[in-house]
């Protein structure tokens, strides 16, 4: 009996063949953050070097005019006759000037990288590569898979032909990831089309072999899919663009010989900070908890009470028909007092109404108190008659 789960090693056709104890390399932590790290500094290590030419700017002639010409003291070209003649140069503000700080050849291209590092990001690759969900989560089909792990026996590292390669692929149900990647072909945006980068595609299965019997040339002509000895493990093929869960076709002596590459005899395995990571296993546990206080007994809250003689909702809660009758009683209160408000404001106004009536009445007899002005008849009186 093995301390650790089986994985199945299957066929060319896509039957069951034999079992091999998982290895040790893939019980690895999951250290993201580490293989992001290393990915961004090994990809750097492939750059080529470039930069401006060294006279771009500086292929004429240029002086400056010094002060007191009321101009700026930046070089200007000699010379006459010609527009060009007086024109800044050499600047990085200037037209046809250099740029500013030009790119040399000499830059800090490459970066260093701890051994114990690279051997801890590609231990967390492969731990990432058995897990399902990350496979998945990258972005591989993986759906007619049988198991991940994927192992096959060491027939396919005698393969010659791609016939052959695709029929085994087609039988594990791995080739979907293939044909996803060669769906993905595209034109590159931006310059990169002319710079002899001209398409772009995205990543299928990694095919990891022992012994290289042909598989490289049966294999390789598959759209998207690389191939990688054991021996030779790259963490830039294991998490491409630095995401783990790489989809890994294994060979069953690349399985084996993982665990003479890695665990006692090998490379020294990353421990993980935690040996259990359950954390609601662990708090829950009969020694966490023995070492807990008690939980604490807390007074009950009672909300305060509320005075059903001025609330009516509380008067409702303790009698309903009584708090039914009091709104009833307070709408007619209510009601009593607009009717009294309404009758003081007719009377007030029928006393105002009798008063002005009364100020007529007076001032028409005041008026007939003067007498009938035709008395004398329609004819006004002579002025002559009234001197007499």
């Amino acid at each position: 009996m093995t301390t650790r789960p089986l994985i199945n090693v299957f066929s060319t056709t896509g039957t069951k063949t034999a079992e091999v104890p998982l290895p040790a390399v893939f019980t690895s932590p999951l250290r993201h953050d580490l293989v992001r790290f290393v990915h961004v500094n090994m990809a750097k290590n492939s750059r080529q070097a470039y930069s401006v030419n060294i006279h771009a700017g500086k292929n004429v002639s240029a002086s400056s005019w010094g002060t007191g010409r009321a101009v700026a003291r930046i070089p200007r070209v000699g010379g006459g006759g010609t527009s060009r003649s007086g024109q800044g140069a050499f600047g990085n503000m200037c037209r046809g000037g250099r740029m500013f700080a030009p790119t040399k050849t000499w830059r800090k291209w490459h970066r260093k990288i701890n051994n114990t590092q690279k051997k801890y990001a590609v231990s967390a690759a492969l731990a990432a590569t058995a897990v399902p969900a990350l496979v998945m989560a990258r972005g591989h089909s993986v759906d007619e898979v049988p198991e991940i792990p994927l192992v096959l026996e060491d027939a396919i590292e005698s393969t010659k032909k791609t016939s052959q390669a695709k029929d085994i692929l087609l039988a594990v149900g791995a080739y979907d990831d293939v044909e996803k990647a060669a769906d993905s072909k595209k034109i590159r945006a931006g310059k990169g089309k002319a710079r002899n980068r001209r398409y772009v595609m995205r990543r299928g299965p990694l095919v990891i072999y022992a012994k290289n019997d042909g598989v490289e040339s049966s294999f390789r002509n598959l759209p998207g899919l690389e191939l990688c000895c054991v021996d030779r493990l790259n963490l830039l093929q294991l998490a491409p663009g630095g995401h783990m869960g790489r989809f890994c076709i294994w060979t069953q002596g690349a399985i084996t010989k993982l665990e003479s590459i890695y665990g006692e005899d090998g490379k020294r395995l990353p421990a993980p900070v935690m040996n259990n990571a359950d954390l609601a296993r662990i708090i829950n546990s009969d020694e966490v908890q023995s070492l807990c206080r008690p939980k604490k007994v807390t007074r009950k809250q009672y909300p305060p009470k509320r005075n059903a003689i001025k609330r009516i909702d509380a008067l409702e809660a303790l009698d309903a028909y009584a708090a039914t009758a009091r709104r009833s009683a307070s709408r007619a209160a209510a009601s009593k007092v607009k009717k009294a408000d309404v009758v003081k404001a007719a009377r007030a106004k029928k006393v105002v109404s009798k008063k002005y009536h009364q100020q007529g009445k007076n001032f028409y007899e005041s008026t007939s108190k003067q007498g009938d002005v035709c008395s004398k008849g329609f004819n006004p009186p002579d002025e002559s008659d009234d001197e007499e």
